[in-house]
């Protein structure tokens, strides 16, 4: 990598480092748009509050009606006490309410909870989770939430809940549970054809959830807890992690899902969810016990005769993606459902690095049921492995550049002006040429690396498997590992200081400085005085890690410490290793072997050498031109 290339990092790290800088708004810029954001907040709210209420009071308006009508349809679902009836297995335990006939409490086994202490995660309780059928009759709106439910053929994996009408009327929702996370649903209305217009085909379904802050962490949890949704043609989307956002989904879908960073509340439809889906996510308030307020308005299938049931699948369950892979089966729809979609592992680059070798690889350590601190060890150890050769070749690549820095100086020494500098570059390259090496070689490290680590940095964060693991000091790898902790937020650090993420940053520090070094070694005349006043520029850039990887996992942390720890080792190892004068005679033989049989310039770097000849010969003649107009 010569001092162009890194000075191009530099600049780009600055550049964005000082837009961002730039680009912040005031104190007072910040007061003002808090206080419009509170303002457009609170009208929101009271917009929806009013539009609540409205709603409220004219169903409260019908059913008194329907109350003082003996004869009325539902006049006995509408009153009653409501009970409790319990599903469960070896992985869930769901807690169903007659009244609206719908899950009010999930708990998920086999996990300890962050915030009782004790196993089993409650995904959702009382009111945090409502969900309501409405059916646009003829007279007057049908809700489920509304009726209280009869119910029969109970068990711990079944329930019937009926809804009598009068008359032989009624509505029938009966629940199956399966044996792991999934709950089917079928929902169908008898003897009441009648009551809806001949082209009703669909019914409302309002869904909503005040999903849990389940981990430690909320601002790290924050960013993976996300409203998502899948495309009946394949394919899914999400709301914004961060932002309070609602939108309407002009296409099919067949899943929705209220989902935090490692365990989610889906709804399947067997019929898909009908187009202008209306979906919105509310970030909460550090603190409240909440990360956001989903909210879902869909139109699901209905047949008014009652001879095709709406069919539903819930799965409250793991963010597991190898639990999420068999969900087609588990749902029995028939449907290519992609939840294994709700664990993210990066852009599409990204996403074939950790889902056809990061995956794999977990899976064969994590099998062996060894710590997972250690399965990050390793893995980092088999991706050296892996990368040692393109390695070991592009530090060899610099050692040539760096045992020929005599010659290279004795070439060019007579290219020591500014102006001289393109014709310098020539030089070198011409030098490079006759002893057979490719200067480009040198950054090759960093392009090996940096798709790995943009891999891991999506994937690890999202394996739940590291979730409450604990490895030498760090109690839980999923959430960040205080060294010390504070009650207020400090600007750029949080209320704690991450010590993996200091550990990581002192990694990052070692092998920047030894990366320096080996550049400087190998660089000439004037760009090795500019390295060293560059090289305190790029010590500097570690630092920016610390403030972005504070709030982040001890795992992900972790492993970029571990990483860059072997970079360093293998360095320097490398250095240690290697015979300059034996290199050099190499070369020699080879500069010998070239004026013999001499070789072209080919690939990439021919091609610099092209550019480099066509932009001195252009910087010739604009010379050239100058001297004519004086």
């Amino acid at each position: 990598m010569d001092k162009n290339t890194i000075t191009g990092f530099v600049l780009i790290a600055l550049v964005l480092i000082g837009f961002s800088v730039y680009t912040q708004p005031s104190a007072e810029e910040k007061a003002a748009m808090a206080k419009q954001d509170s303002i457009a907040a609170v009208a929101r709210q009271n917009i929806a509050e009013n539009q609540k209420k409205a709603a409220v009071a004219k169903q409260e308006a019908a059913k008194a009606k329907v109350l003082a009508d003996t004869t009325a349809l539902f006049h006995d679902a509408l009153t009653g006490k409501a009970e409790n009836i319990v599903l469960r297995n070896n992985k869930v335990e769901l807690t169903l309410s007659t009244k609206g006939a719908t899950v009010e409490k999930a708990v998920i086994k086999g996990y300890k909870s962050n915030n009782t202490g004790k196993d089993g995660i409650i995904l959702f309780e009382g009111n945090d989770q409502q969900l309501n059928y409405t059916f646009a009759a003829k007279e007057a709106n049908i809700a489920t939430q509304d009726l209280y439910f009869s119910p029969t053929n109970v068990t711990d994996s079944t329930a019937t809940f009926t809804a009598d009408a009068g008359n032989g009327k009624n509505i029938v929702i009966s629940y199956t549970l399966g044996k792991d996370y999934m709950l089917h649903t079928k929902m169908q209305m008898n003897g009441m054809a009648g009551l809806f217009a001949p082209n009703t085909t669909t019914m409302n379904v309002d869904w909503s959830d005040k999903c849990k802050q389940q981990e430690k962490g909320y601002s790290f949890e924050n960013r993976y807890a996300t409203l998502t949704y899948h495309y009946t043609d394949g394919g899914t989307d999400q709301l914004s992690e961060t932002s309070d956002k609602t939108e309407t989904i002009d296409e099919k879908t067949d899943w929705v899902a209220f989902k935090n960073q490692f365990f989610s509340a889906v709804m399947i439809a067997k019929n898909d969810f009908a187009e202008n889906a209306i979906l919105s996510s509310t970030p909460q308030e550090k603190g409240s016990g909440y990360l956001k307020q989903y909210n879902a308005q869909l139109k699901a299938f209905f047949d008014p005769t009652g001879r095709t049931p709406t069919e539903l699948d819930f799965y409250y369950g793991p963010n597991d993606f190898r639990l999420l892979q068999k969900a087609d089966a588990a749902s029995n729809f028939g449907k290519d459902l992609e939840m294994q979609r709700l664990v993210y592992l990066g852009w599409p680059l990204f996403r074939i690095i950790n889902r056809w070798f990061t995956l794999y690889v977990f899976d064969f350590l994590t099998q062996m049921n060894i710590n997972m601190g250690l399965v990050l060890i390793l893995i980092t150890m088999l991706m050296k492995l892996i990368t040692y050769p393109m390695v070991k070749k592009s530090y060899m690549s610099s050692a040539k550049m760096r045992v020929l820095k005599p010659k290279l100086e004795e070439a060019t020494k007579q290219y020591n002006k500014p102006e001289d500098q393109m014709q310098k570059q020539q030089a070198m390259m011409a030098e490079y040429a006759k002893y057979g090496v490719s200067p480009l070689s040198g950054c090759l490290p960093m392009l090996i690396q940096m798709p790995i680590w943009i891999a891991m940095f999506n994937f690890v964060p999202n394996a739940i498997q590291l979730r409450g693991e604990s490895f030498l000091w760090i109690n839980d790898l999923s959430t960040y590992d205080p060294l010390f902790e504070w009650s207020n937020n400090l600007w750029l650090i949080g209320d704690h200081l991450s010590l993996t993420c200091i550990l990581f940053v002192a990694a990052q520090l070692l092998y920047s400085w030894i990366t320096m070094r080996q550049q400087q070694d190998q660089m000439v005349g004037q760009q090795a005085e500019q390295m060293k006043m560059m090289k305190w520029m790029m010590l500097l850039m570690p630092l920016m890690f610390f403030f972005i990887f504070n709030d982040y996992s001890a795992g992900l942390n972790f492993y970029y410490f571990v990483s860059l720890f072997f970079s360093a080792a293998i360095m320097w190892t490398l250095r240690k290793t290697t015979d300059d004068e034996k290199l050099l005679s190499i070369l020699e033989a080879r500069y010998e072997e070239n004026k013999k049989n001499p070789n072209k310039m080919s690939g990439l770097a021919a091609r610099m050498q092209a550019m480099q000849q066509q932009a001195a010969e252009m910087q010739r003649r604009q010379q050239e031109m100058n001297n004519r107009k004086r």
